[in-house]
C-alpha cells in the first residue's frame, strides 16, 4: 500500500512540476531515489562506552524501521586513536515505501520539534540533485524514548533525487513539504 507522501507525489507534485517546469513527459519529472541516514560515533565516545555503536544501531533502527549496516574504519590514524577495521558508525539506505514514510515523518513531526528552527539551508545541494543536511540530536524523532538515551547523537541525512540540477531538486523537495529557509531581502528586514 502506498504511503501518504507517495500518493501526494503522484497526485499533486507531478502535475505541479509539469506546470512549473514545462516537462513534456511525466517520466521527466524528478523523483526521490533513496534516502541515506548515517550516524557516526567518535573514538572518544567508543573508548568511554564500549556499547556506543550498539546504542547507535538501536536508535537508528527505531528511527528508520530498518536495521543499519556497520561502518568500519578503512585505515589507521594514530592522532584519532583509530584502528583499521574499528566500528565507527552505522548507516541505512531507505528506498520505496520506507523512504516515503521516513520523509513524511521527518517533515511533519521531526523537523518542527527542533528548537528555534527557521528552515533548512538551500545551500546544501551537491549540484547533481542530492540534498544533505545534519541533525544534531536524535531526540527530535518521536520514536526515541528520552529516558533510554545515554548521550545526544547526531546524524546526516542525504536525500537523493533523479533531478539533474539543484533548482529542479529544490522544487521537488519544496513540493514534497521540505521546510527550506526563506531569506528576507535587506530592505524588507529593516522595516
Amino acid at each position: 500500500m502506498p504511503s501518504r507522501l507517495e500518493e501526494h507525489y503522484k497526485q499533486k507534485v507531478v502535475p505541479a512540476l509539469i506546470a512549473a517546469r514545462g516537462y513534456k513527459n511525466p517520466f521527466e519529472v524528478p523523483k526521490l531515489e533513496k534516502i541515506v541516514v548515517s550516524m557516526g560515533v567518535s573514538t572518544a565516545t567508543i573508548k568511554a562506552d564500549k556499547n556506543a555503536v550498539e546504542d547507535a544501531i538501536k536508535e537508528l533502527t527505531a528511527i528508520t524501521g530498518q536495521k543499519p549496516v556497520l561502518n568500519k574504519s578503512k585505515k589507521n590514524i594514530s592522532n584519532f586513536n583509530l584502528r583499521l577495521g574499528q566500528e565507527i558508525g552505522c548507516r541505512v539506505t531507505l528506498r520505496r515505501v520506507k523512504m516515503y514514510e521516513f520523509l513524511d515523518r521527518l517533515v511533519s513531526s521531526a523537523l518542527p520539534r527542533i528548537r528555534d528552527f527557521r528552515g533548512l539551508s538551500v545551500r546544501s545541494f551537491d549540484g547533481r540533485g542530492s540534498y544533505t543536511f545534519g541533525v544534531n540530536d536524535q531526540t527530535i524523532f518521536p520514536e526515541i524514548d528520552l529516558e533510554k538515551i545515554k548521550r545526544p547523537q547526531g546524524m546526516h541525512i542525504t536525500i537523493v533525487t533523479s533531478a539533474p540540477t539543484n533548482e529542479e531538486a529544490r522544487l521537488l523537495l519544496e513540493e514534497m513539504g521540505m521546510p527550506f529557509a526563506t531569506r528576507l531581502k535587506p530592505h524588507a528586514a529593516a522595516k
